[in-house]
């Protein structure tokens, strides 16, 4: 499911505390943190490529078409390694950081109202993130920030080391439950467990041709599987994997926002002793699950939840060193990295949703209909061209309005009152 991605693309992140409790303006912005949502937003589409061109069993098991080798293994490796749960990590982070800033801003404007706002705000990402997983694309993920935002909003107020506590012991239960699913998927009965495999691990050959043939069809024909994947998502993959996991991230990213960690208050040398140490234990703990599965073949008893717990484990380590190294070149080379990521950042929810349009228009058959045509060194080259393409349709995009379009419209029904667009001045 993906990773894609987010209202932490979405998520404003301000310090202004003035008596308006409208939308900031640009100046009151934290810079670091436009420029990790959009550092975050360019990483999420290199592991959203695969589910946007193949079939949804390749993003855990790539073995599942088959044996993967040469260059196809190399992309792949890659993108597991570097990428896979590492951006998605930052994300949500993000988004817990965003949480703390919305409301202590309505909360020290004096005016009330903080978590009314708040629940406004998630509200209406639910509803667009519906929108979204069920008629665009069935690998949303605001709806799972929406609905843990409603709620992990009432630890806002605790310390930085209490919400690390919280956010480890979240970890730990996700990886507890991983765990027990691994153990107790041995036991079932031997068709159940072949009914699982043929589901999620090498789909079925009936199975196959019908999310293909689906997905290459006009937007009826993608409807009923489209909606299936998306409740199967939110029935079975939300409560049991994705709303633990997601949940100690966006502590994590509170605790980070809490302590100046995210905004970039922290020393150099420190960032540079969190960047080398995330990356020497986490990286290592990536290649181990490789390695593991590797040797046992990829078999769906192993695989499907002790081989991807590795990875899972090692990720929010590896996204940590990711945002320290991050600051630390944002310090080295500032203009740069603001030129690049900054206009993605601040329009992180349009360009979030736009990656789903250009891809499903890319790959689904209301498009061009490549879906399951185009391997993975060509899925790279889409990744490269809309990675050239978002800073600048974006610069240009905010050269002349103050919000990109989906941030407006979520700020104009949040405040329930139409938001300035053009800007002056």
């Amino acid at each position: 499911m993906s990773n894609a991605a987010s209202d932490t693309a979405v998520s404003e992140v301000t310090i202004e505390t003035r008596s308006s409790t409208g939308p900031v303006t640009g100046a009151a912005r934290i810079d670091t943190l436009d420029i990790l949502r959009g550092f975050a937003l360019f990483g999420i589409l290199v592991i959203n490529i695969q589910l946007f061109a193949m079939v949804q069993a390749t993003l855990i098991n790539p073995t599942a078409m088959g044996p993967i080798t040469g260059l196809d293994y190399a992309i792949w490796l890659v993108s597991h390694v570097v990428f896979f749960e590492k951006f998605i990590a930052i994300f949500s982070m993000l988004f817990g950081a965003g949480i703390v800033l919305m409301t202590t801003r309505a909360e020290q404007t004096g005016t009330g109202g903080a978590l009314a706002l708040h629940f406004h705000r998630m509200f209406w990402l639910l509803v667009i993130g519906l929108i979204h997983a069920y008629f665009i694309w069935a690998g949303d993920i605001l709806v799972s920030y929406a609905l843990i935002g409603m709620v992990i909003v009432f630890v806002r107020h605790w310390s930085a080391r209490s919400l690390v506590i919280l956010g480890g012991g979240f970890l730990a239960l996700h990886l507890a439950i991983a765990a027990a699913l691994g153990f107790a998927i041995p036991w079932l009965p031997e068709e159940e467990i072949r009914a699982i495999e043929a589901d999620v691990w090498v789909p079925a050959a009936s199975q196959l041709a019908a999310e293909i043939s689906a997905y290459r069809g006009g937007f009826a024909a993608q409807m009923p599987i489209r909606a299936a994947q998306s409740l199967n998502f939110h029935l079975f993959v939300f409560p049991t994997e994705t709303l633990h996991y997601v949940v100690a991230l966006m502590a994590f990213g509170m605790a980070a926002m809490k302590s100046g960690f995210l905004s970039g208050e922290w020393s150099e040398r420190v960032y540079w002793r969190v960047a080398i140490a995330g990356l020497a234990i986490g990286l290592p703990l990536v290649g181990l699950g490789v390695v593991m599965n590797e040797r046992h073949g990829w078999d769906m008893l192993f695989s499907l939840y002790f081989g991807r717990m590795f990875n899972t484990a090692a990720a929010p380590l590896v996204a940590v060193s990711y945002i320290a190294l991050v600051i630390l070149a944002t310090r080295r080379f500032g203009p740069a990295m603001k030129a690049v990521f900054t206009p993605v950042g601040r329009m992180a929810f349009t360009n979030y949703l736009a990656q789903s349009m250009i891809c499903t228009f890319i790959f689904y058959g209301h498009g061009l209909g490549l879906f399951m045509e185009v391997g993975r060194p060509a899925q790279v080259l889409v990744v490269l061209a809309v990675w050239v393409a978002m800073p600048l349709w974006s610069r240009a995009w905010l050269a002349r309005f103050r919000f990109g379009p989906a941030e407006w419209l979520w700020r104009s029904l949040s405040y329930r009152r139409v938001q300035p667009m053009l800007r002056y001045g």
